[in-house]
């Protein structure tokens, strides 16, 4: 996979970038993709995981303007690229960064 870095990403990829960065241990649902853009709506619903006895905070990298990302954003980005438009129903983050993603998509 290529080196892609935050800063040149547009502003909704960077924003869910961000956002999982500050969830770090959680899930994100009901996502809307346009254009392979994902699309935070007031429809998003976002669950946190607190962890009593550990690390629950946002990922110190949150408020760095650029940085290369992880392969796992890359994989993500790439996922939402060739669906082209539909849904992330589920996006689980662990440690800032997706881990597991259910979709939707249309048939036709």
């Amino acid at each position: 996979m290529a080196q892609v870095n935050k800063a040149h990403l547009t502003p909704p990829k960077r924003r869910l970038i961000e956002l999982m960065q500050d969830i770090n241990f959680g899930r994100i649902t009901n996502i809307p993709v346009r254009d392979g853009e994902p699309e935070l709506t007031p429809d998003t619903v976002i669950e946190r995981e607190i962890k009593l006895a550990g690390q629950s905070g946002p990922r110190p990298e949150r408020d760095q303007d650029d940085f290369i990302l992880k392969q796992e954003v890359v994989a993500l980005l790439e996922h939402l690229a060739q669906m082209g438009s539909g849904k992330v129903c589920l996006l689980e983050i662990k440690h800032g960064l997706p881990f597991l993603m259910r979709i939707e998509e249309r048939a036709a």
